[in-house]
């Protein structure tokens, strides 16, 4: 047994050798033939793939705005059909034309819709008929802002209302008020078109009247740390951050100082859209870094023509929101104003100036001219 080992064993020492120099030979065949070629062309196409798809491919949703429906007393009057129903579409024909080719169609909800049971009701305290709400949203509204400083008007009642009908349209994007902390604090993110996004709404105010202890999330009053948290939750999930706000002083075509801190601070955080209402006439539309800032929208729709004619002047931007590469961007910005129509407080109607003549607004292409220098008139920072 051991005698027999032994030769098979120097047997298998000498054939080493040869096999080793036919193993070196078969490896510089293959090589001179490509027989590894198929593994390198294949990591090859690998890699092509990996780069088709960390590149980038621009991605673009469309956005119109307009500014406060401000709804008071005559305005809903003119709306009334009867058997406490109310009808505004007419309103608004001259406006679902203008913004139907839009992906979406904001406006800022001023006055509260809480609820025909607690009674409708005029300025200080405001309370607006549901079918002001489904008109709108009729006419092609999708996103509507309910932070401002009239929400707690019909307070935590007309609140729960004002959520749960909006909660009923379907379609419908809303923020800036809600019915619990759950609710509240829900990070919601959409998509359109490819492009993940964020929308939040906050006001500075709400006339003095005091949230009830603990039910902070009935509206979202701005704080820096508040907004930051709201921001720091989305940050990662979405390509865009869009913040509606509720600031400024009323009646003045220019951004207060603490417009612009929270503007400048926002842009800080990442804000890429900023959309401001409150003041009730029109103020400039800016760069704040990257950050897109329309300081004040004006009013869409209100009945103030005894204040002046800035507050029947309301501005409507549309424009393209396009990210490529990590990049938010804005493209095709354009403007239009609008008009508030009325005959003695009846017969209201939204024009665009674009449909306008003499006999409608006299001088109105002088008019035209000087609110749109208001809307590209720089605005000066500290």
């Amino acid at each position: 047994m051991k005698k027999g080992y032994k030769k098979r064993y120097k047997r298998r020492l000498k054939r080493k050798p040869i096999i080793i120099l036919l193993l070196i030979l078969i490896i510089c065949l293959c090589f001179k033939f490509n027989v590894f070629s198929k593994k390198i062309k294949l990591e090859k196409i690998i890699d092509d793939e990996e780069v088709v798809e960390v590149k980038d491919v621009k991605k673009t949703m469309s956005l119109v705005m307009v500014g406060d429906a401000l709804i008071h007393d005559s305005i809903y009057k003119d709306a009334y059909i009867g058997d406490n129903n109310y009808d505004f579409m007419d309103m608004f024909d001259y406006i679902g034309e203008e913004i139907k080719d839009y992906d979406l169609r904001y406006y800022n909800q001023e006055t509260i819709i809480g609820g025909k049971d607690l009674g409708l009701s005029n300025y200080p305290l405001f309370n607006s008929p549901d079918e002001i709400g489904s008109d709108l949203v009729k006419t092609g509204f999708n996103m509507v802002s309910l932070a401002n400083n009239h929400s707690l008007d019909k307070r935590e009642r007309g609140i729960n209302y004002s959520v749960n009908f909006w909660k009923s349209m379907d379609g419908v994007i809303t923020a800036g008020s809600y019915n619990s902390w759950e609710d509240r604090n829900e990070v919601r993110v959409y998509e359109k078109n490819g492009i993940k996004f964020a929308f939040l709404s906050y006001t500075t105010g709400t006339n003095g009247i005091p949230l009830p202890e603990g039910k902070e999330y009935l509206v979202n009053v701005y704080s820096d740390d508040v907004v930051k948290s709201d921001i720091d939750a989305v940050k990662g999930e979405v390509d865009v951050i869009i913040v509606a706000m509720h600031w400024g002083s009323e009646y003045t075509h220019t951004p207060t100082s603490e417009e612009k801190r929270i503007a400048q601070y926002l842009s800080s955080l990442g804000v890429n859209l900023i959309i401001g209402c409150h003041p009730h006439v029109i103020q400039p539309v800016d760069y704040v870094g990257d950050t897109l800032v329309i300081y004040s929208l004006g009013n869409f729709i209100s009945s103030q023509r005894s204040l002046g004619l800035a507050k029947i002047i309301g501005l409507m931007v549309g424009l393209d929101i396009v990210v490529e590469n990590d990049k938010v961007t804005f493209e095709n910005i354009n403007y239009e104003l609008l008009f508030t129509y009325d005959k003695n407080y009846k017969d209201f109607k939204i024009i665009p100036f674009n449909r306008l003549n003499n006999d409608i607004l006299n001088n109105y292409e002088q008019i035209e001219e000087e609110y749109m220098n208001i809307v590209n008139s720089e605005v000066y920072y500290d």
